[in-house]
This record gives structure tokens, C-alpha cells and sequence, in this order.
């Protein structure tokens, strides 16, 4: 069954990430636990004032649900770096140096690879796997939430950032000291420690948890990767909370994965065997295109439509977004519907993402008073 979140039709909300204030821009952990870096008063304010924007920005513009915008995320390469180099520089067994990405060397190996991919994967950086994984440095989820959710009256969503098949990506298996040769391996090794993470969450109160994770476009590029729905699926088992799963397109510094910008109608069905109650998808970026894909969707599951293009500086108006929802409601009904941003805002200037999401709750408004809601 699928869970309530907000009482209204087509609730807006934005995917997770948001653009730090400007002075906030010189506070970044580096691998500290946030608990001991929160020890300075300084470093406790500036988080908390930071998030405290955030979150308000959201009220101001009108979404119904909110997120605490990451405001633990640093200023790495790609501009969401952070995505992945969060758990990269806590768990143990990760190296912490930022080495050459193998995704990126790959591409420079083949004979017409797409060589401005490599470079902002270059850019956003690799690691690899010295010793077995373990815990590390705690990723306190569960302190920061039970701190965000005392700012806001809002209901409230959790974006966890990558897990372990996503974390799988961007790790040098021909490394002299790899303690793993393949993805599957150490995407298993994880599972129990971000599972532990998601149970914690829920602890600390979180009702409605968006995990975010691109490892299941493997679907897509490799014929042997079912594995991946079982690593999915093991990481949720036994959460008590509702849950999405954003599986975006990729946004380094507004860049996708191009080898699977189209590849959403070929394993959206495939997806279903993910026990999540909500996909929160990308669709802005391509126009839309691939919106008749929803129709794959299962009765009992939602989608988190984007329809705000975060990898671009322009400010869609009310009419545009609102041609965009039109077009995901010829496909699937409203009441399984959020309206979303296709992936994270942090990339942007404040003042475009704060105007593109009081555009989003605009052009929602006008839907639903279409619709008689």
C-alpha cells in the first residue's frame, strides 16, 4: 500500500540536493564525522543556518514536501561529487585520495570514446578498495535529520545520496592493492552497512526516505546484472518508512551518462522488481520524451516525475511545466503522481533554483485546479 505523504494531489517536492549560501560555501567536512565537526560552535551555526535557508527557501516557494538540501555534501568535483566522496571518505576499506576515474579510462581506451565524458568523470574523481569495507566513520543521517526536522512544520523527505551499487562505479579494480576484482562483490560487502543506516533513519524519526541510486542503469549496459535488484532490494529489507529511489541521469556540473540518456523504456519495467514505493525519474532534460514509459509502472507503485530541468540555467515558466505535467497525465493517473526536479538543484546559483521550484509549485497549483482539486 502505498503510504500518504501530503494532503494534496500532485504534492511537490524537490529531489534533495540544494545550492549552499554563499558564505556557507567555505564550510566542508573533508571526511570529518559531523558530530565532532559540529563540536566547533562555528561549524554548528553555519550548518544549521545553512539548512535552516534551505529548508525556508522550500516553504517560500511552496513545496509541500522538503528536504534538508544536503547541506553535508562538500565542493567537490562535478559539483555533486559529494554524491559518492561522502561515503568514499567514511566507510572503511576506501581509499581517500581522489585518483583517476576507470570509467574515464575506459572511454580514453576505445577507439571513439567521447572523450568530454571522461573528462568531468576525470573531474569527479575515482577510488579504489584496499581492505575489506566496513563501517568507518559513522554517516550520521539519522543526527542530521533529527536536527533538520526541528526547523520545519513541512512534511519531510530524507535523500540518502548513492549506495552500494552506485558506490560500485567509480572504484579501480586493477589497483596493486584491490581487495575486490568485481562490482557485485563489494556491492554486497555494503549492503549491510547502509542498510543499518536506513533502519537508523527510521529511528530518528524519518517516515519517507528517497534512496539514490544509479547502479541499476547496469540493466540497461549489461545482459548479467540482475544481481543488482538483489543488492537493491536488500538494502530496503525490513525499513519501515516509505520509500523512493531516484535513479537519475547524472548531473556533473549539468552532464548526464550519456550512454543511457534513452534507456529509461527499456528497463523501467525491469525496475519493478525493486520493492520501493515510488521512482522518482528524470524527463525534463529529454523534453519529455519519455514519458510514455509511465505506463509501465505498476498499479501499487508512484512516480516522482521531473519536470524541472536542474542541469540547465533557464527558468521554465509557469506554462511550460504546467504543458510538461499535461503530458506525464496522459500516461499515468494524478493521484500516483509527485512533481519533482529531475535530480539534485546544488549545481545552480540560489536564485535559479529558488525560481524554478515557485515556478514548479505554480504551475502545479493551476493543474489542480484543473483537475477540480
Amino acid at each position: 500500500m502505498m503510504r500518504k505523504v501530503a494532503d494534496t494531489i500532485l504534492p511537490t517536492t524537490m529531489i534533495g540536493s540544494y545550492p549552499k549560501p554563499r558564505w556557507y560555501s567555505h564550510y566542508n567536512l573533508a571526511g570529518a564525522d559531523i558530530l565532532e565537526w559540529w563540536k566547533l560552535e562555528e561549524n554548528w551555526h553555519a550548518w544549521w543556518d545553512a539548512t535552516t535557508a534551505c529548508l525556508k527557501d522550500q516553504e517560500l516557494a511552496g513545496l509541500d514536501i522538503v528536504t534538508d538540501g544536503q547541506m553535508h555534501f562538500d565542493d567537490y568535483g562535478g559539483a555533486i561529487g559529494s554524491f559518492v566522496w561522502y561515503w568514499y571518505e567514511r566507510l572503511g576499506g576506501f581509499t581517500k585520495a581522489k585518483l583517476p576515474n576507470p570509467l574515464a579510462r575506459q572511454i580514453e581506451a576505445s577507439a571513439d570514446g567521447d572523450l568530454s565524458q571522461a573528462a568531468w568523470m576525470h573531474n569527479w574523481g575515482g577510488t579504489a578498495v584496499t581492505d575489506t569495507v566496513s563501517r568507518g566513520i559513522p554517516g550520521r543521517l539519522g543526527e542530521m535529520h533529527s536536527a533538520a526536522r526541528l526547523l520545519t512544520d513541512r512534511p519531510m523527505k530524507v535523500s540518502v545520496g548513492a549506495g552500494p551499487p552506485n558506490l560500485t562505479y567509480h572504484v579501480d579494480y586493477d589497483h596493486p592493492h584491490s581487495a575486490y576484482s568485481d562490482a557485485r562483490r563489494l556491492a554486497e560487502d555494503l549492503v549491510p552497512i547502509f542498510n543499518e543506516d536506513l533502519k537508523d533513519l527510521v529511528a530518528h524519526g524519518a517516515t519517507f526516505i528517497q534512496i539514490e541510486d544509479l547502479g541499476a542503469w547496469k540493466l540497461a549496459l549489461d545482459d548479467d546484472s540482475d544481481w543488482v535488484i538483489d543488492v537493491m532490494n536488500a538494502w530496503i529489507d525490513g525499513v519501515d518508512a516509505k520509500i523512493a529511489w531516484h535513479c537519475c541521469l547524472g548531473a556533473g556540473y549539468g552532464n548526464t551518462f550519456r550512454a543511457v540518456e534513452d534507456a529509461l523504456p527499456r528497463v523501467l519495467e525491469r525496475w519493478m522488481d525493486i520493492n520501493v514505493e515510488q521512482f522518482a525519474l528524470d524527463f525534463a532534460l529529454r523534453d519529455m520524451r519519455d514519458v510514455k514509459a509511465l505506463e509501465m509502472v505498476a498499479p501499487d507503485r508512484e512516480v516522482q516525475v521531473g519536470v524541472i530541468d536542474i542541469r540547465s540555467l533557464y527558468i521554465e515558466s509557469d506554462q511550460e511545466i504546467v504543458d510538461r505535467i499535461h503530458k506525464v497525465l496522459e500516461h499515468i493517473e494524478p493521484e500516483r503522481v509527485y512533481l519533482s526536479t529531475d535530480c539534485g538543484l546544488k549545481a545552480l546559483p540560489r536564485f535559479c533554483a529558488y525560481e524554478k521550484l515557485r515556478a514548479l509549485s505554480r504551475a502545479a497549483a493551476r493543474v489542480r485546479a484543473e483537475l477540480g482539486a
